[in-house]
Parts: structure tokens; C-alpha cells; sequence
């Protein structure tokens, strides 16, 4: 396979530093036809479903395209908004954030977002990044906690690119920040606003995105992770072990995936005589489906019908400052060492190179 053209480049040019923001993907419509699309790219990815490839290409052709489009899109369509998808409006709000803050800071970098699956693709953005003059790349998921399901796919993608690619630049990842204390300040802090506002709980529960259990056995620090930001955010609210629940959400077929799972917990809680509870979900730095849609409507009419109160779902960090301010600290921590502070000086550049062809070819 033939390498990607390089965009024109001069002798002098000055080295460029960026940031790539990378999160899941989502459909460019809330309709079957591009959740279809959607979801092929997504449900292909090796990362995603471990299955044998002959099996699973029968299942997901055979089955899964078959019938899921059609429900995910309405799914899709009760959250959509005017602009786009929410995911989509978030990611690229916070891109525009976090390159306002580094400026203020004096960094001179460029900040792009992308998706890992669908529209605007990692690739596209690395190509963009290249024809702006970029050199250096720091790739940034917004996933907190580190998933070879999520984390590790958008590595993948970076490389898929950078093997297509002659000229590669400097890369650089963020593997994670599921510990960072602006995170965990920036979860708080939200949370709080939300007891000053609507008064507290009988039990918080923190939902994040689930992954098959299997993963955890051979060697995905996930869930190692998750536990620590659950516990880190309730100490962090003064919380006892029995005033907050750690739940997964998201299964998918048949397999065992983390427990406990959100919406049987909701129901037991229901049933048991919880009157009230929060739901907060620390994995997913922007609202999205399975925010909006999946916690904040099917599972907060799970809970109401198993006998609950009272539901609050406390949105996601999304532009809220302090988390801006918490990314934009674990992106500095990551470019550390690059000059991303002082613009290159041109007229030096070039004196070097004029002097150096002066010289003539060495004898």
C-alpha cells in the first residue's frame, strides 16, 4: 500500500505542537441508516467484540444490523438536538475550551477533536493536522479510565494512520487520568451544586460504561480504575461505604459483563424502599445516549416503577470550568518538554540555513 501524499513543506518551517481530543462516535442522524453505518464501524472493531471473526461477522451481519438500527435510532432521536448530537456538541465545545485555555496559559498549540468511529475520523484530523504544519501530536481520550476497549482502540487508530503515513510526526498519549485530583475536584464540585440546588440523597449511585467481566481476568485495568474513582469522588463528598452504590451499565449479549449492573440495582433499591436517589456517571466526560437516554430515561423509569420517589440524574462535566480547567492540566502535564511556550524564531531559522548552504557540500 502506497503512502499518503505529504503536504508541500519548506525548508525553515517552524515545528507546530497539537492536541487531538479523541471520544467514542456517534451517528451523523438519528435515523437507521446511519446508526447502521454507525454501528458496523463500531461493532467491528476487534477492541470492542472479542468474538472469532467468521462468528461474529454472521452475528453482527445476520442479527445485530438486522434489527438494532432501527431501535438504537429512535434511542438516538429522543436526545438529538437543533445542532446535532449531544456528544458531538460537547467534544467539540470542549476542543474550542481547552484551546482558549492553553492560550491563556501562553501555549501555542492547536486543539482538534475527533471520533473514534463515524464522522470527523481520528485519520482526517491527523491529515489535517499535518496540512496546518503540526509536528508534534498529543492524542488525548476523553475517557478517564483506560479500556483496551476504548483507550487502546483509539491508539490503534492513531497507528493505523501513522503506518499509512511517511512523515510521521512526534506522537504522544494520554493512557489516563481517572486518579487526576482536578477530575475528581471537578466530579465533586458538580455533584455538590446539585445537593445545594435539589437537597441530598438516600444513596448516590456512580454508573459507568460497562465491559464484558472476562476483560478484567485477562489483564483490563478498567475496572481497577473505575473502583478508584468511585472511591476517590466519595471521599472527596464525605460519603460512607454505605451511602453510595458502584454500578456498570451497557451490556451487550449474553456474557457476564462488570457487575453490579445499573438498572437491576436501581430496581432492587426501588423495592427496597429508596425513595430517592442520584445518579451520577464519572466515565463519560460528555452526555451522550447512554447518559441522556439510557440512565436519565429508561433507568430513571425503571427505579419510579420499582417503587422509588425520586430520580436525579446529575449531568456529566461537559464545558463545566473546572473540568476544562482539570484537561487542560493533565494535557499540560503530557506536552511537558515540548516548546509549545515560545514561538520558534524564523529569521534564526533561516540565517542557520543560509550560512549552513554558504559552508557548501562537505569535502
Amino acid at each position: 500500500m502506497p503512502f499518503s501524499p505529504e503536504p508541500t513543506h519548506s525548508h525553515g518551517q517552524p515545528q507546530r505542537t497539537a492536541i487531538l481530543l479523541c471520544n467514542l462516535g456517534t451517528p451523523d442522524e438519528p435515523t437507521p441508516q446511519a446508526v447502521r453505518r454507525y454501528l458496523a464501524e463500531f461493532l467491528w472493531d476487534r477492541r470492542v467484540i472479542e468474538i472469532p471473526r467468521f462468528i461474529w461477522w454472521f452475528i453482527l451481519h445476520g442479527i445485530i444490523l438486522r434489527f438494532r438500527p432501527a431501535q438504537s435510532a429512535a434511542k438516538y432521536a429522543s436526545i438529538w438536538t437543533p445542532e446535532g448530537s449531544p456528544l458531538k456538541l460537547w467534544t467539540e465545545k470542549q476542543a474550542k475550551l481547552l484551546q482558549g485555555w492553553l492560550g491563556q496559559r501562553n501555549h501555542q498549540v492547536k486543539v482538534r477533536w475527533a471520533m473514534r468511529y463515524g464522522s470527523t475520523s481520528i485519520a482526517s484530523q491527523l491529515d489535517a493536522l499535518k496540512a496546518d504544519g503540526v509536528t508534534r501530536v498529543l492524542v488525548l481520550p476523553l475517557y478517564p479510565q483506560y479500556s483496551g476497549t476504548s483507550t487502546a482502540s483509539v491508539l490503534d487508530a492513531v497507528y493505523t494512520w501513522a503506518a499509512q503515513t511517511r512523515a510521521v510526526p512526534e506522537l504522544r498519549f494520554v493512557n489516563r487520568y481517572h486518579d487526576h485530583p482536578g477530575y475528581i475536584a471537578a466530579l465533586a464540585s458538580s455533584v455538590r451544586r446539585h445537593w445545594k440546588d435539589h437537597g441530598r440523597p438516600d444513596q448516590l449511585v456512580m454508573s459507568f460504561h460497562g465491559v464484558p467481566e472476562r476483560t478484567l481476568h485477562l489483564g483490563d485495568p478498567y475496572h481497577c480504575e473505575c473502583l478508584k474513582t468511585g472511591r476517590l469522588l466519595a471521599e472527596q463528598l464525605g460519603l460512607t461505604k454505605d451511602q453510595y452504590t458502584l454500578t456498570f451499565q451497557s451490556r451487550l449479549g449474553r456474557a457476564k459483563w462488570l457487575e453490579p449492573y445499573t438498572e437491576p440495582t436501581l430496581i432492587a433499591m426501588g423495592k427496597a424502599g429508596v425513595q430517592r436517589v442520584d445518579v451520577v456517571c464519572p466515565g463519560f466526560t460528555s452526555d451522550c445516549l447512554e447518559t441522556l437516554e439510557e440512565i436519565n430515561m429508561e433507568a430513571r423509569h425503571a427505579f419510579l416503577n420499582a417503587g422509588g420517589k425520586a430520580f436525579h440524574y446529575i449531568p456529566c462535566l461537559n464545558d463545566d470550568p473546572e473540568w476544562i480547567t482539570a484537561l487542560c492540566q493533565v494535557a499540560e502535564q503530557h506536552l511537558s518538554g515540548w516548546p509549545t511556550q515560545t514561538a520558534p524564531d524564523t529569521q534564526a531559522l533561516e540565517a542557520s540555513r543560509t550560512a549552513a548552504l554558504a559552508k557548501g557540500a562537505p569535502r
